[in-house]
């Protein structure tokens, strides 16, 4: 791209507020963001997994090394042993800009155990230990009823947290309260704050994903194109709610479906966060970067929604939902059973090593 920005993403970190994160923790995939202007990279198992796939090379011989080192380790041991070496890997391709920015930007995130979504302690103490792998570790806590308060009681430890399986505005004022509460608690000991960056992710992409799934299983018919408006609507409301409540938490957008998902997002004080082929579509557009944030998707659209399905009203209105509701969310269960099957499969693999197929050597 010809002028003075190598792409619109870079164009975006130059000239607006708005940060670009990675989507991947794939050295080579998180190189080229940096290229563009990221601060920051995210990672779950499901990217953990792609990362292991795309980098057989370097991974499964290192897979055979953990398992050699813990004799006594499960697979699934092993598999998160791995978790945390691809996530250290990551976060030091990123300590240049952690350093530069003073703990703001700079971070790797890595998710907790998606199997521990319900218990609070179990998730608070994998989040701790999570936080000592590297100085710009970012831990990523589900936005569960048992995640909520982990994530308070993470900031008071003076974890930087980023709230995930999240996909509404309830939630994300939910996350930004909890972080409010542990960083008061924090400033009351005179303990240290300025140097932690909270973000709170919304899942854009999976709700718009639901509410396809919700309109096919009930017959809903409905503008198509009003199911891609879903997510930013949900995003564009709760950066106007933030913003008037000066909440220290930034939004993340990520799951990316559309370039509604980037283009009207622009302009905020919050992060996107887009896989790399969606990195690489973007920066090959003729898509005009300018401050869109502000901009409110068509009232006719966002009513249309409302009428025709509750789970969009659950998810826009700010008391849409309740603590004990954000378990049994369709969004919710849905990611965090592709969470969870990821984190199986990355045991699988393991077990490759740990306990070879007999059958495969003869």
């Amino acid at each position: 791209m010809a002028g003075k920005y190598k792409s619109p993403l870079h164009e975006m970190t130059q000239t607006t507020p708005t940060s670009l994160w990675n989507d991947s923790a794939s050295t080579a995939e998180l190189a080229y963001a940096l290229e563009h202007g990221a601060v920051g990279a995210t990672c779950n198992p499901v990217i953990v997994l792609s990362v292991v796939r795309q980098e057989l090379g370097r991974w499964m011989p290192r897979l055979a090394e953990i398992a050699a080192e813990n004799p006594s380790a499960t697979e699934d041991e092993v598999g998160w042993k791995l978790v945390e070496e691809v996530s250290a890997a990551a976060a030091r391709l990123l300590e240049p800009v952690f350093e530069q920015a003073k703990g703001k930007s700079g971070r790797l995130s890595i998710q907790t155990d998606p199997r521990l979504y319900r218990d609070r302690d179990a998730i608070l103490r994998q989040a701790l230990h999570f936080s000592t792998l590297a100085p710009n570790m970012i831990v990523k806590i589900p936005a569960t009823a048992a995640g909520i308060p982990a994530i308070e009681e993470a900031t008071y430890a003076g974890i930087s947290i980023n709230a995930t399986v999240s996909f509404s505005v309830p939630q994300a004022v939910m996350v930004a309260e909890a972080v409010e509460r542990g960083l008061h608690r924090r400033e009351a000991e005179g303990k240290q704050t300025l140097d932690m960056g909270p973000v709170c992710t919304i899942m854009v992409g999976r709700l718009d994903d639901w509410l396809k799934v919700v309109a096919d299983k009930k017959g809903i018919l409905t503008d198509p194109g009003h199911l891609e408006w879903a997510g930013v609507a949900v995003m564009k409301r709760a950066y106007q709610i933030y913003t008037e409540r000066h909440y220290r938490t930034r939004l993340l957008a990520a799951a990316f479906r559309n370039h509604f998902h980037w283009s009207e997002l622009v302009g905020g004080d919050l992060v996107i966060s887009p896989p790399h082929v969606w990195q690489v579509r973007i920066n090959a557009s003729d898509i005009p970067v300018r401050p869109r944030i502000d901009v409110p998707v068509d009232r006719a659209v966002v009513s249309d929604l409302l009428r025709r399905f509750p789970d969009f009203e659950r998810a826009y209105e700010p008391d849409g939902l309740s603590v004990s509701d954000l378990d049994s969310f369709g969004p919710a269960r849905r990611t965090l059973r592709q969470f969870m099957q990821a984190t199986a499969d990355l045991a699988a693999l393991a077990r490759d090593v740990v306990t070879p197929d007999p059958d495969s050597q003869l």
